[in-house]
């Protein structure tokens, strides 16, 4: 009896594996209104082309020289409450970071001045590179 169990589950395991992959989603197919709170690194990399968002570094300028996301803005903590009229409204905002601690108090505190449209991008620039994503300085 076990060996038919495994052979059914090796057997759909083989079926799962080799039938067709789903399409590819594309940029303009991701629903800006229902993405979550916190995005992961492969998501900020498919929105990071679209016109409609717009990614924040919140790192410090040393850091920010050492290796940031390319086409990125920077707007450092240290001096995000004197730039805060600098985050668009009309526009989708991922914040990051170097782990994604920063980004998650301006995200809260941009909460609390009614921004709606803000993400945090989980895992900073750490996670970003982890992935092997492109970095410039």
């Amino acid at each position: 009896m076990i060996k038919k169990l495994t052979l059914l589950l090796l057997l759909f395991l083989l079926a799962a594996c080799g039938g067709e992959s789903a399409p590819a989603v594309t940029t303009e197919e991701i629903d800006l209104a229902t993405l979550p709170d916190t995005i992961d690194v492969q998501m900020t990399a498919a929105l990071q082309e679209r016109d409609d968002v717009v990614l924040i570094d919140v790192r410090e300028q040393w850091e920010y020289d050492e290796g940031h996301i390319p086409g990125i803005t920077l707007i450092p903590l240290s001096e995000f409450e004197s730039r805060v009229a600098e985050v668009p409204t009309d526009k989708t905002v991922v914040l990051t970071c170097r782990s994604g601690n920063r980004s998650g108090q301006v995200y809260d505190y941009l909460n609390q001045l009614g921004y709606d449209n803000v993400h945090n991008m989980q895992g900073g620039i750490l996670a970003w590179e982890a992935a092997g994503l492109s970095v410039e300085q």
